[in-house]
This record gives C-alpha cells, structure tokens and sequence, in this order.
C-alpha cells in the first residue's frame, strides 16, 4: 500500500511483528513494515521520528547508485559471477545459450538484443544459485539448528532475500554476482531470520556467532550492491 507521509513517500506493509521497521530499498524507495494493530497516527509519528534518518539513507543511497554500471552486451564487456569480472565473448555457434569457458562468458550471438541477453544471463545465474545456494543453506542451517521449508532463486526485485514466517526461504538471482563470503553473509542473514524475525540485537548475535565480520560483508554489500546488475 503507497501512502505519503508530508514529502515522505513510502510502502507500508502489515506484519504480525511487534514493532515498526523501516528500510531504503535497493531501488530507492521506502518500506515501512508495521505492526497489524499500529494506527495511522502511531505509523506517521513513527516516520517523523525516524525522518533525518531516512534523508540520510536515501542521500547515501543517491551517492551509491551514481556510480551504477550499465554494461553492454558486446565483446569485452564484464559480467560478475561470485565476485569475479568475466568478459563476454559473442560465439556463432553454441549448444547452449551462455556459458562460462576458458574464462568468458560465451553469448550465442543471435541472443545479443538485450531482451534476449538479460534472460540468459537471468537463467544462467538461477541454475548456478539453486545448486550454490543450496549447497550454502544446508552447511549453515546444521550449525544454526533451523530447517527450512524451501529456498528458491527468483527475481525479487529490490530485495537480495526474503523469508516467510512459515519458512521458505527466497535468493534473488543477482546474489550469484557476489563474492562467496557475501553471499554467505546474504545466506546466514536469511537462515537467522527463522530464529529471531526482526533485526534486533538478538538478532545480530545469530549472524555473528556464524560470521563474526558480518559488519564487514554487510557493509561491502551496501557498498558495490549496485554494482550486481546486469
């Protein structure tokens, strides 16, 4: 639901959570995750307090975002795959429509409009992550004592993951971009959630007993975020 609050445009979603959080989503825009019962007045003061806050985040998120990529489909053009830049290589001939080899990623040539390019490298990185990913959540979840009910690769749009009360857990395809101990980060993140819903200080102390340099990679991740695009 978009509301705007005086020059404070946001998307307020309801939770079964306890109290309010806010966040600058990857696109810019704002997400107010509110209690069922908060009433508008509660929501609105809620945003007031929280109003030099947002004006920071979303300065920094401007800041960020300048230095954002748009990368061509053409020979020599870099694609990130966990953390490392490959260049592209247009081919005429291939069985598949892109793969990794020989330290390139090979395009068939006739997929090159970007329509066609963005879905390749789009299902690409959904097939590495449903093997990746998995392989990840199942070495965590056994150290954190949580179990899952499901953990797919989608496009999530501004999110890198999301988790549902009920247990599943979601990967944007964008997470196979980063380098390996951030996506652990991103994989961690999301497994503590089935622990501790919200991102209190109980919370944190999940991810830490895992990764003790979680500032580190959660700070690297706000940093290039917007450098994992296609």
């Amino acid at each position: 639901m978009n509301r705007t609050y005086r020059d404070i445009r946001y998307t307020l979603k309801r939770s079964k959570r306890k109290t309010a959080s806010i966040y600058v989503e990857r696109d810019g825009n704002i997400t107010l995750i509110a209690p069922e019962d908060l009433s508008v007045q509660q929501i609105e003061k809620v945003l007031e307090e929280k109003r030099r806050w947002i004006y920071k985040n979303l300065a920094e998120w401007h800041d960020l975002n300048a230095t954002r990529i748009e990368r061509q489909f053409v020979n020599g053009e870099g694609f990130l795959y966990l953390g490392r830049s490959y260049r592209l290589k247009l081919v005429p001939k291939q069985e598949e429509p892109l793969l990794l080899k020989d330290g390139y990623f090979c395009l068939r040539a006739e997929l090159r409009p970007a329509t066609k390019a963005v879905a390749a490298f789009r299902d690409f990185y959904r097939d590495k992550g449903l093997v990746r990913i998995n392989e990840r959540v199942d070495l965590f979840k056994a150290r954190m004592d949580v179990e899952p009910k499901s953990v797919k690769i989608l496009d999530l749009k501004h999110r890198w993951a999301s988790w549902t009360p009920g247990g599943n857990l979601n990967f944007h395809w964008k997470c196979m971009m980063s380098p390996a101990k951030i996506l652990d980060y991103i994989v961690v993140h999301e497994l503590a959630h089935l622990i501790v819903p919200d991102h209190s200080a109980k919370f944190w102390n999940e991810v830490d007993k895992l990764l003790p340099d979680f500032s580190e990679r959660k700070e690297w991740l706000r940093v290039h975020g917007a450098g994992m695009d296609l």
